[in-house]
């Protein structure tokens, strides 16, 4: 489809809006939005499409979608705000700040591990119907009394769900507020970002309604896949990994005013693009002369690689700092200094302090994949062309 575009574009990154374009004629975009900042300043700003997936309303400048898994990166940046503030020990064991979680072998496991995917606790044995995940007591019980799948600390693999209940409960045991309310109030209110962690009711308006879309097929081409994919490993259901996309079940209804209410900090984030770039802005810089959130030492802590190599999760190679994904093969981002974080099917947020780009994206439209969506692939590329040009 074709797509009226809206927005402004600075001189020398008319490439990126190039891209965005053609997202849409080539790559079956239905409603998408992008935001880079660059120095702190914004560079691009653009929305097109329609406001739902399924809908014909057009999407306007405010426009904010989930952002799934995208969400994982602000929930780490709380936690890594609470030890800048020395509240937070990352070599402490978890049980230090949560006594319950160190039942069933969990005894050691250590606030970084946790962060860098390393605690052993993907899955649930027990898994949660979408009402008990919004309980956050009830998820963090379900949590703690896991047994770890893997020894905490020797590997990694995608806390695909398990991430909300593992930092939204940290944050709540030292701060005392839920995860929601304290980043609201510490992240996102200070840098004026559109960014929610459990929807406020006035805001329900502004949101699109999201859903899967088939990628177009593209023709003349022979898709090959490795020998043992994602896609094999979640068709089994006694694998790790459908077992941890599946620690809730059943899947929720993301359009669902009860689930967009919810403080889900590994899934169900809403946000505009220019709200998830401007967070990725101030973690690097000043936002519009303003607020800077994280120090020199605690960006470069954020992106310190802790975890590289197989996932048990997602059977691919992963790199991860302190929560932030990190460029790679499976989640490529602007350069190998950029972190940040992809939601599955779309959505895309990350900051490259080298180059000084924050980058936002949301769509309504979820397509199959997990890290590496080829229309946020399209406008990281042009966003890199434009830098190089």
């Amino acid at each position: 489809m074709e797509a009226n575009v809206n927005g402004t574009v600075a001189e020398g990154f008319e490439a990126v809006g190039e891209a965005f374009a053609a997202n849409f004629t080539r790559l079956g975009e239905r409603g998408a939005a992008v935001t880079v900042y660059r120095d702190g300043h914004r560079v691009v700003h653009l929305w097109a499409g329609t406001r739902d997936v399924d809908g014909t309303e057009p999407w306007q400048e405010g426009t904010a979608q989930i952002i799934r898994s995208a969400t994982k990166g602000v929930a780490a940046a709380a936690l890594l705000l609470l030890h800048q503030r020395g509240e937070l020990d990352l070599d402490a064991p978890v049980g230090e700040y949560w006594p319950e979680y160190k039942a069933h072998g969990k005894e050691h496991t250590l606030v970084r591990h946790l962060l860098a995917h390393r605690a052993g606790v993907p899955v649930l044995d027990h898994p949660l119907t979408p009402e008990q995940a919004a309980d956050p007591d009830l998820g963090a019980a379900a949590v703690a009394a896991q047994a770890p799948a893997w020894e905490p600390g020797t590997a990694h693999g995608y806390h695909a769900q398990t991430y909300s209940w593992l930092t939204g409960e940290l944050i709540r045991r030292i701060t005392g507020r839920p995860a929601g309310e304290w980043i609201a109030h510490e992240i996102t209110g200070p840098v004026d970002a559109p960014l929610w962690l459990g929807l406020p009711a006035q805001e329900h308006d502004r949101v699109g309604r999201v859903g899967p879309v088939e990628p177009p097929r593209v023709e003349g081409t022979l898709r090959t896949r490795p020998k043992q994919s994602v896609a094999d490993a979640y068709a089994d259901p006694t694998s790790l990994t459908r077992r941890a996309f599946a620690a809730i079940t059943p899947l929720p209804d993301e359009n669902a005013p009860a689930y967009r209410a919810a403080t889900l900090p590994a899934s169900n984030g809403i946000a505009t693009a220019d709200g998830l770039a401007r967070v990725y802005a101030s973690l690097t810089g000043e936002v519009d002369g303003g607020v800077r959130l994280f120090t020199p030492s605690t960006m470069e802590l954020a992106r310190k690689e802790q975890s590289s190599g197989p996932d048990r999760v997602l059977m691919v190679n992963t790199r991860f700092g302190l929560g932030p994904m990190l460029h790679g093969p499976a989640s490529p981002l602007l350069t190998p200094h950029s972190f940040g974080h992809p939601g599955r099917g779309g959505a895309l947020g990350f900051a490259d302090p080298e180059s000084g780009i924050a980058f936002g994206y949301v769509t309504n439209g979820f397509q199959p994949g997990v890290t590496a969506d080829p229309r946020a692939q399209s406008l990281v590329r042009a966003v890199r062309n434009a830098l190089s040009a």
